[in-house]
């Protein structure tokens, strides 16, 4: 069994592994993974390659792999959300953060699995990909936050392989913009989606809170996802398939 916990990409980081083993050598490689994608693609950072390519230091013929690959998910999901989600709005610089967490948290948890891990949970600021079963039978338990009440739940999810990802603003105030009007987005308390993996929970989490009413309907009809919204009228939507814990 190992755990760990490191702040970094501007939030609490956690992994808790319950497989036998030395995993030591993997688990250091995924935090100096996180650390290396805060240097790398934070829009905070002047000497980040996001920020120079932002300045136009870097054409995109010079820009790394991994930074392309998030720039085509910026693009996707800005198209499938009719605009709502973006990473360059009108008169702001290049953020792709809202892509950026749940494609790094992803490649750490495919990099574990590539080496044998098989039972994790690994959350990143409430944003969590699992892996198997903590104990024969039962599966990782995850809670939401309620929107309102910091030190309470509104739910709590049952997870084996999978991701869940939560969009709101009660970290960090109004920060999410609906991206076809460049303004605060309106109308939603706090979005979670459950997906197969945390690139696509965590961006149509974003993506619909930044559409806001319509974001409920909209989310619900993607494939292969379920979703826990709570509106501003604090009325709570769910889809069917939701896993509840019991």
């Amino acid at each position: 069994m190992t755990t760990r916990v490191e702040q970094v990409m501007g939030l609490p980081i956690s992994l808790d592994l319950r497989d036998e083993g030395d995993f030591a050598e993997v688990v250091d490689d995924v935090f100096a993974w996180f650390r290396d994608v805060d240097a790398r693609f934070s829009p905070f950072k002047e000497d980040s390659e996001v920020s120079r390519y932002d300045r136009g230091e870097l054409t995109a013929a010079e820009l790394s792999d991994d930074l392309l690959e998030v720039l085509e998910l910026c693009a996707y999901y800005e198209q499938l959300s009719g605009g709502a989600f973006r990473a360059r709005l009108p008169g702001r610089g290049l953020d792709p953060c809202a892509v950026v967490k749940g494609w790094a948290v992803q490649r750490a948890a495919d990099m574990l699995k590539a080496e044998g891990a098989a039972t994790f949970c690994l959350n990143a600021g409430g944003d969590v990909v699992t892996a198997g079963e903590p104990e024969p039978g039962r599966p990782w338990r995850v809670g939401v936050r309620h929107p309102e009440q910091p030190l309470a739940v509104c739910a709590v999810l049952e997870s084996r392989n999978g991701a869940i990802a939560t969009s709101a603003a009660y970290e960090r105030g109004s920060h999410i913009l609906d991206g076809r009007s460049g303004t605060p987005a309106t109308g939603l308390m706090s979005v979670t989606v459950v997906a197969g993996d945390l690139v696509t929970a965590d961006a149509l989490a974003t993506a619909a809170f930044a559409m806001g009413a319509e974001g409920i309907t909209w989310a619900a009809d993607r494939p292969d996802c379920e979703i826990l919204i709570v509106d501003d009228s604090r009325r709570m939507h769910r889809t069917a398939g939701l896993a509840l814990a019991s």
